[in-house]
């Protein structure tokens, strides 16, 4: 484990770059391989399969060090050879090609060199190689060099004539502007960063559950369709979800007790699952609208109308709830009214802020904001009920 804080930090934006890394690649090898497809951590950082079989593994190197490189003997070049003596057969000819991506660049004359694509000259890197491994001194790579020196001579010039090196890959600081350079013809103009965001977090779900083995593969089809997918909720009548569930932080939510919206929720009992979701769908909603504003996909006019349009339908509902309770309603009637009038608006789905924008927990948080504002409330008596609150407190 890295014992110092600048070693912990590289080795984390490594694992993250092995991460990020293979989108931009799925994205460039589907333009001739529209049904390839990837694989992360099996036998390899990355798998390339085609007709699903791997026909490439690939170790990806990031160094924090934009000027470092990638010589005979350095311990990138035998770490990685070492983990492809364990996941291959070295002398088949005929096995998956070895990739070795680094953001290192590799100097003329090197067997590094000599493994570079279109230039590649297997029996040179295999010479230069062997040099290294009897003339190095370097007792980390030790057991790696001999593993590799122990082949018979066929299985080195097998194994190595499968070797490849791509050097001078973009360093993480470079990832979003590649992205977005791959993705130019699908990125909504003026929303740039938004879209490229939601692409990120696409593909790092994925990645996860390529990680906990929850799916076999990502193929560029899979990916086609999510790019797709989220270039369309960038159209007139559409938005894009910019804030996830995770984003709320379940440790806060005794911050919002004193808020009038939760103290609003209390006046009729709600259940506290349902007033938990409240805070969650408050915390979102109010984000999301900041959010797309930010990233001019909507104007303040366009929110103020959605909540106008809230209000109104409440005021309905609230007449409505009004309406049907006897002068003789005890206290448990009206907050079970009050109960059955925040479920009811709550499951509203008629107004939206956008015609095909449909995720409830922003019409949701916005009703919440509006009782924050005192403007709409639950209990039929929830005016006099929070200017009693106001002046116990004062």
């Amino acid at each position: 484990m890295p014992n110092h804080p600048h070693a912990a930090a590289g080795s984390a934006l490594g694992y993250l770059y092995q991460t990020q890394w293979p989108l931009i690649e799925l994205i460039r090898r589907s333009r001739e391989k529209p049904d390839v497809e990837i694989r992360l951590e099996l036998l390899d950082d990355v798998e390339w399969l085609e007709e699903g079989m791997p026909r490439e593994l690939a170790q990806i190197k990031h160094h924090v060090t934009r000027t470092a490189g990638l010589g005979d003997m350095s311990v990138d070049l035998w770490r990685t050879i070492s983990v492809w003596l364990d996941s291959t057969d070295a002398g088949d000819v005929d096995g998956p090609t070895l990739t070795l991506v680094t953001t290192a660049v590799v100097t003329e004359g090197t067997a590094g060199w000599s493994l570079l694509a279109p230039t590649h000259d297997a029996p040179a890197a295999q010479r230069r190689l062997e040099t290294a491994a009897q003339e190095s001194d370097n007792g980390v790579t030790a057991e790696w060099r001999a593993r590799f020196l122990a082949l018979s001579p066929d299985e080195r010039a097998a194994f190595v004539s499968r070797l490849r090196v791509v050097d001078g890959a973009p360093h993480i600081d470079n990832l979003d502007t590649e992205l977005q350079k791959e993705l130019h013809l699908a990125v909504p103009r003026g929303h740039e960063n938004a879209f490229i965001g939601l692409v990120w977090d696409w593909w790092l779900r994925q990645a996860l559950a390529l990680l906990r083995r929850k799916v076999p593969s990502i193929s560029a089809l899979n990916l086609a369709a999510a790019i797709d997918d989220l270039r369309n909720q960038f159209g007139d009548d559409n938005l894009p979800t910019l804030v996830s569930r995770e984003a709320f932080d379940q440790g806060t939510l005794s911050d919002y007790d004193a808020r009038i919206f939760v103290r609003q929720l209390g006046f009729i009992d709600t259940p506290l699952v349902i007033l938990q979701r409240s805070v969650q769908d408050y915390y979102r909603a109010t984000v999301q609208s900041a959010k797309w504003i930010e990233n001019n996909l909507v104007d303040l006019p366009e929110v103020a109308k959605f909540k106008n349009d809230l209000h109104d339908e409440w005021e309905r509902s609230f007449a409505w709830a009004i309406s049907r309770l006897p002068s003789s309603a005890s206290e448990q009637d009206k907050r079970r009214a009050g109960r059955d009038l925040l479920e009811r608006c709550l499951d509203t789905t008629e107004i939206q802020v956008r015609p095909r924008y449909r995720e409830p927990f922003y019409l949701r948080g916005k009703l919440h904001e509006l009782a924050d504002e005192r403007l709409v409330g639950w209990h039929p008596e929830f005016e006099s009920l929070l200017d009693e609150l106001l002046e116990s407190t004062t």
